[in-house]
């Protein structure tokens, strides 16, 4: 009997023990933006005005996401396959995509110092784990010297490392994989601008402003070979945001312009670098990034976007208003692309756990074989937020293609249909 008592003893004692350990594994870091509901409409990370730091932390985090599609494609082309056949669009069904998931360690190594890594599990494009980005962030000097420039970086952030850039404010809002509970839809934009690359980014923000200028070597893949078609790639961004003043009752206001350059790079992949894929599998017959447009620049590439937010009570938009423009190192002449997008959500019941929402989204501009084509997308999405950490959404979705010569697939082509999303984020 004692023998007994003493083993249960010990049983309880490890479960209460490994419950600590899960709650503290689960503590939020400094300076830090919330993975789960907490974490909408929030765009760079906070900076916390007192600090938690009791020595080394890790907190684990992660995402899982699973949808089930029914989409159908049709075209107006008319090609011919390699073989000599006619070609046709392969047909697709209804059933469920690839289960993705995501695993985050964000640590706080000192105070005011983080580290971040994010490990796509499992993503369309790679199936088997690799690291998408990591970092270490900077918000205090206190490793030098306790109190070291405190009035400076009170306002100053340092990010360094191999990760996501900053350019505009469309990516805090978009799928990174398995991280889909913050985006409203379950589709990213036509031209998905995002990509990990190696440099350092240098933030100032003040009484609501926002000041940012960052600089990389422009390589999604990093190598030393063919150092003559390498340089330096330039990003900024500017703006004002009033999210520390607003309460609930307020209008929240935030505008942004952001600028990205690289006049010598080997590939650029501002819009190809999202090897996690799209989310409308096998649509119009393309590969993993299906229903996405990627303009292909090549090694010249200079973008601007400008990123209005507006949110009253439960009502919110954002836009997108973008234009990039760019050529291959052998061409004259740049090629240019608009891309336009605006999203209205509306959130209500209990701690806004509800919400409706419409996004309007075009692409315009001259295609690689001299094509001026235009692809646009309408999408309706309805969600549930049954916690802060699971959302359940509903999304139809309608895109089209015009421009496009008779010879390509994409000619007269359009994919529409419904999606189903479930997402996990903690």
């Amino acid at each position: 009997m004692k023998n007994s008592i003493k083993y249960f003893g010990f049983i309880l004692l490890a479960v209460f023990g490994f419950q600590a350990q899960a709650q503290d594994l689960l503590r939020d870091v400094d300076n830090w933006r919330p993975l789960d509901q907490r974490g909408i409409n929030m765009f760079e990370a906070p900076k916390d005005t007192v600090s938690t730091f009791d020595g080394v932390r890790v907190r684990v985090g992660g995402a899982s996401t699973v949808q089930f599609q029914a989409l159908d494609h049709e075209s107006a082309g008319q090609w011919t396959n390699e073989d000599g056949t006619p070609g046709r669009l392969p047909e697709i069904g209804a059933n469920f995509n690839l289960p993705t998931a995501n695993l985050d360690l964000d640590v706080q190594l000192y105070e005011g110092v983080r580290m971040h890594l994010r490990t796509y599990l499992s993503s369309r494009h790679h199936p088997e784990p690799y690291v998408k980005d990591g970092y270490i962030q900077i918000d205090k000097l206190e490793f030098i010297r306790p109190g070291f420039m405190e009035d400076l970086m009170n306002k100053v952030t340092v990010k360094i490392g191999h990760m996501e850039n900053n350019y505009g404010d469309a990516h805090f809002r978009r799928t990174d994989n398995a991280q889909a509970l913050q985006n409203p839809f379950v589709g990213n934009y036509i031209m998905d601008s995002f990509t990990t690359e190696v440099g350092a980014e240098v933030y100032y923000r003040t009484n609501g402003f926002i000041g940012m200028v960052g600089a990389s070597n422009g390589k999604l893949n990093q190598s030393v070979v063919n150092p003559d078609a390498n340089g330096v790639s330039w990003l900024a961004k500017l703006g004002y945001d009033n999210y520390e003043t607003a309460t609930p009752d307020d209008l929240r206001l935030r505008l942004t312009g952001s600028v990205y350059h690289t006049n010598k790079v080997a590939s650029s992949y501002l819009y190809g670098a999202d090897r996690a894929g799209s989310r409308y599998y096998h649509v119009m017959g393309e590969g993993f990034a299906s229903g996405r447009y990627n303009p292909r620049f090549g090694n010249e590439v200079t973008a601007f976007m400008v990123n209005p937010f507006l949110k009253y009570g439960g009502l919110e938009f954002f836009g997108t208003f973008e234009t990039s423009s760019g050529k291959q190192a052998s061409q004259t002449e740049d090629r240019t692309f608009t891309q336009l997008a605006g999203e209205l959500i509306y959130r209500f019941g209990q701690n806004e756990n509800l919400y409706i929402a419409g996004r309007y989204n075009t692409v315009s501009g001259d295609h690689s074989n001299g094509d001026d084509i235009d692809i646009d997308r309408v999408q309706l999405s309805a969600g549930w937020f049954m916690t802060k950490n699971i959302v359940a959404k509903l999304e139809y979705v309608n895109q089209n293609y015009d421009g496009y010569s008779v010879s390509n697939p994409l000619h007269g082509g359009q994919f529409n249909g419904l999606m189903v999303e479930a997402a996990i984020s903690f």
